[in-house]
Order: structure tokens, then C-alpha cells, then sequence
């Protein structure tokens, strides 16, 4: 028996592994305020799944098609038809429709869609947990690599662009990480819950960092102490898991952001 044969191993590192991935890209989408991106993105993941199943595909592939589609229409036609805000919003809310209706279409043995839209981070396996991991490297390189690029692009296009940086490049990169990170962490937490572990670290560990590496390396740490936490707590009370997981999230917000609070009044 190896360590990897424990549903608890195999939990927290697929955990761990979505929060370090998340954890600098969080960042870029609080300051670039793509929230609502990581919504229609992740959303629309679910229509992938039923892609996935219906021409037996890896679930991974089938959510990394669509992901990737939603994200650079949305890119493409933004400020062409529709104020950004509300074209993703229509993204949102139609991809998850169409994909829980194409779920329910699917010929039997049909699935439980509450696994992809919460999470069921206890059933990952060891290939699960390769693509994860594979998905977080790819994630972390493509960030460290283009971390200069990407955040001068975030700050000022004209400066990215007096740079020699290509602000739309830079942003189709983003979109692309962003996708990736959808993709893999759709078992981990569910569609429902992506956004909220990209955006809750970030928010909360940009209240004491005094730089952006600061930032994603703070946000990342708040991130793995979440899934851990969240774990922790689900397997001790027996609640879902990927809900828990942001409950953490959203405790470590609250308690920190007061403490953040109460030092800025000293």
C-alpha cells in the first residue's frame, strides 16, 4: 500500500494543487476585475462535461474545449454587441442552462451533475491527480514566465505597449491559464465554486501584501490552507467538501480582513 492509496492523500494534494494554481491567477483577476469571467468560464465547463461523456472523451479535455471557447468568444465579442458586464453575464448563466440540460440528455447511465457543480474532491484517483498537478505546472510556468509581461499589461496597456509587450496577448494568455485552471479544478470544488476560490484568496491577501509577488505567494498560502482546512473540517463534520472548502476561505477573509482592518486604525 503507497501513501497515494489514501482518499485523504489523494484529496489534499488534488487541493492543494487547484490553490496554488489559482492563487496567482486570482490575483490578476482581482485586479483586472474578471470575476465575472471566472463565473461565465466555469459555467459553461459544465456543458464540456456533457461534451466529455457523450464522445467519451477525459472530462478534463471536454471542460478545456468549451472553457477555452467561452473564454475568447467572450474576449472576441466584448464591446462589440454588449457592455462586457453583460455579456458575460448571458454567458453565465445560459452555458450553465445549456450544459445541466445536455447533462440531462444523456443516454444511461446518466451522471449526478451535483459532482461537477460542487466538487467531489474525495473521488479523485491518481490519474485525476497527475492531470491536476500537470495542469497547476503549466498554470505556474506560464504565470512566472510572462509575470512581468502580464502585470504591466494589467496596469497600463499604453505602458505594456511602450514596453514592447502586447497588451490583447498578454490578456489571451490569461484567458487561456484561466481555462486551464477551470478545467482541472472543476472536480476539486465544482463549477459553482471556482470563481470563489480565485477571487477569496486574492481579496484577502491583498489586504497585507505591499507587493503583487507578495500578493500571489500570500494568496496561494491562504489558498492551500483553505482546501486543507476545508478537508479537515468536511471529514470531521461530514459536510460537503468543495463547499467547505470555500466556507474556510471566506472564514480566513472575514477574520484576517478584520485584523487587517483593526492594524490600519492603530
Amino acid at each position: 500500500m503507497t501513501l497515494l492509496d489514501s482518499f485523504l492523500v489523494r484529496a489534499a494534494l488534488a487541493g492543494v494543487g487547484v490553490a496554488l494554481a489559482a492563487a496567482p491567477l486570482g490575483c490578476f483577476v482581482v485586479w483586472r476585475r474578471m470575476a465575472y469571467l471566472g463565473d461565465a468560464t466555469a459555467h459553461a465547463a459544465i456543458l464540456g462535461v456533457a461534451l466529455s461523456l457523450a464522445l467519451n472523451l477525459p472530462v478534463i479535455a471536454g471542460t478545456l474545449i468549451v472553457a477555452v471557447a467561452v473564454a475568447l468568444g467572450v474576449a472576441r465579442l466584448s464591446g462589440r454587441t454588449l457592455a462586457a458586464d453583460s455579456l458575460l453575464g448571458v454567458m453565465a448563466y445560459s452555458g450553465l442552462a445549456f450544459g445541466l440540460v445536455a447533462v440531462a440528455a444523456l443516454p444511461p447511465p446518466r451522471i449526478d451533475p451535483m459532482a461537477y457543480l460542487f466538487g467531489d474532491i474525495l473521488s479523485v484517483g491518481k490519474g485525476d491527480l497527475a492531470v491536476i498537478w500537470i495542469g497547476a505546472a503549466l498554470v505556474l510556468t506560464l504565470v512566472w514566465a510572462r509575470w512581468s509581461a502580464l502585470l504591466t499589461a494589467t496596469l497600463n496597456a499604453d505602458l505594456a505597449a511602450a514596453a514592447g509587450f502586447n497588451p490583447r496577448r498578454e490578456s489571451l494568455w490569461l484567458t487561456l491559464a484561466l481555462a486551464l485552471v477551470v478545467a482541472v479544478a472543476i472536480q476539486v470544488v465544482g463549477a459553482l465554486l471556482i470563481s470563489a476560490l480565485l477571487v477569496i484568496p486574492a481579496v484577502t491577501a491583498r489586504g497585507f501584501a505591499r507587493t503583487p509577488e507578495q500578493m500571489a505567494i500570500l494568496a496561494a498560502a491562504l489558498g492551500v490552507t483553505a482546501a486543507l482546512g476545508g478537508l479537515a473540517v468536511s471529514y470531521r463534520l461530514d459536510t460537503p467538501t468543495g463547499p467547505t472548502i470555500v466556507c474556510v476561505a471566506a472564514v480566513l477573509f472575514a477574520v484576517l480582513g478584520s485584523l487587517s482592518r483593526l492594524r490600519a486604525q492603530s
